[in-house]
């Protein structure tokens, strides 16, 4: 069964969402959004992972 009291490590959150986020900011640069925007989306979704997982929410 899922225990949710585990806490991750905060470097794996960041990777994690920093290459999840990547991902999709990679097909929108593709798509010729701005590359700076999109390495923005991509700290902003990093650093709302480390938030969300330090308060325990995911």
């Amino acid at each position: 069964m899922y225990n949710k009291n585990t806490k991750q490590d905060p470097i794996v959150a960041a990777v994690t969402a920093a290459l999840g986020a990547g991902v999709a900011t990679s097909f929108a640069v593709a798509q010729g959004q701005s590359p700076w925007l999109a390495l923005g989306i991509t700290i902003f979704a990093a650093a709302l992972a480390l938030i969300l997982d330090h308060l325990g929410v995911v």
